[in-house]
């Protein structure tokens, strides 16, 4: 899905991958995969005949994953090799953006649509909201990130998209098995293929939802006997995201997190999503929130590491996670909701003249971390929790505040 990737959609792949980036069930994951069920591939270059080939072998997989005959031959009669797609599949930015940059792009003019959106939808929401228990602010700033409220679906034919970047092999066994469920899609009658369109790695709708997610969330909440996320009517999409971040643990009554303010000193070893306190425990250990108010139970991260705000997260914002899993997307979601919600936004200050460190950089960080014994899982160019622990460590061992932030100051130090 929205989960993105962002398309935002399934572009945040490419335009959107942030400091915290990783894998949502709403998302095509970034790497994995491989042959599905031993089919032929691409390889380097794919063409149109291997890739009618290709099709004619997958078709009794899919016939014993339960399509019909006459559905898989309907939908993928028209369908083309579409090797524009696979271009875009492996291009790899080599900057991504901060958090701050990320926060600031993700917002902006947002808020503003998203108050609007909030007065023309109030008795849908208000009903949606009820049913589900998820806040109306946070559904439309869910519909805002993916979507920009609807003006950027996506009009790419889902399931020739699907089908070509499962014949590519590079993540063919992913893709294999969202063709199959978008097959199952177009099967139950929710959609036919000429409109099952969206983003170019399948993610689809108002909100994005991979055909996967679809299955598991989506509902038909306006009655009319069919889950409608492509048309625009945005009823069966809001409704269906609501349902997935209640599905996946949304809390009633309970915030996304806060703003909190650490006090001097504060041990940055507890900085971490694995350190869950009550907010009794918080508070007595001298955190604050920014706002004032109570201070919520959860876990802190700090995104810029000692130098930039800090957040208390519950178990709402994790649900957010679900849908996208970057710290910077559901910090987005989070301060757009309270944007439309007319809340205050971030108060702290970010480390703005920071230089983002490309993926090479981070691939740099991860190797040299991993020569002087600190085990980042791997080098990926991706600064995960695995890699996070391991600069914590290796801050550590040079009487530094263990903040788990990596920059070029760090990376100064570790090839030193």
């Amino acid at each position: 899905m929205t989960k993105g990737i962002s398309r935002i959609a399934a572009a945040a792949l490419l335009t959107l991958t942030v400091a915290s980036c990783g894998v949502s069930m709403n998302r095509a994951p970034s790497a994995g995969g491989g042959n599905f069920g031993g089919l032929p591939t691409a390889g380097a270059q794919g063409s149109e005949a291997g890739f009618q080939s290709w099709v004619q072998a997958f078709r009794p997989r899919a016939l014993a994953a339960g399509i019909s005959p006459q559905v898989f031959d309907s939908a993928m009669a028209d369908a083309h090799f579409m090797p524009n797609l696979i271009a875009l599949d492996r291009k790899q930015s080599e900057f991504s953006k901060p958090v701050w940059e990320y926060l600031d792009g993700a917002i902006g003019s947002r808020a503003a649509t998203g108050r609007s959106k909030a007065a023309q939808y109030a008795s849908t929401m208000s009903a949606i909201e009820s049913r589900y228990g998820v806040p109306r602010e946070v559904v439309l700033a869910v519909w805002g990130m993916e979507s920009n409220f609807g003006g950027g679906r996506g009009s790419t034919p889902i399931v020739p998209a699907l089908a070509t970047l499962a014949y590519d092999g590079r993540r063919g066994e992913f893709f294999a098995g969202e063709l199959v469920a978008a097959l199952r899609i177009i099967q139950s009658g929710d959609v036919d293929s000429a409109h099952m369109v969206g983003s170019w790695a399948g993610a689809m709708g108002h909100t994005q939802f991979m055909p996967s997610s679809f299955l598991a969330h989506a509902v038909d909440y306006n009655g009319d006997g069919r889950r409608d996320i492509w048309s625009d009517d945005p009823t069966d999409a809001l409704a269906s995201t609501a349902s997935y971040l209640h599905q996946n643990g949304w809390q009633p009554g309970q915030p996304w997190g806060a703003e909190v303010i650490l006090p001097q000193g504060f041990d940055y070893n507890q900085v971490s999503k694995s350190v869950v306190k009550s907010g009794a425990q918080w508070a007595a250990m001298g955190v604050r929130t920014a706002n004032g108010t109570a201070v919520p139970s959860g876990a802190i991260i700090a995104p810029a590491g000692a130098r930039g705000p800090a957040f208390l997260i519950t178990e709402n914002f994790r649900a957010i996670l679900k849908y996208n899993a970057s710290d910077s997307y559901a910090l987005a979601v989070s301060y757009l909701g309270d944007a439309i919600a007319g809340l205050p936004g971030i108060q702290g200050s970010w480390p703005r003249g920071d230089r983002p460190l490309s993926n090479s950089e981070k691939s740099e960080v991860q190797r040299l971390l991993m020569a002087k014994g600190f085990d980042t899982g791997g080098v990926d160019g991706k600064l995960g929790a695995k890699t996070v622990e391991a600069v914590k460590a290796f801050q550590r061992s040079r009487g530094m505040t263990p903040d788990g932030y990596a920059d070029s100051n760090l990376l100064s130090l570790l090839r030193s």
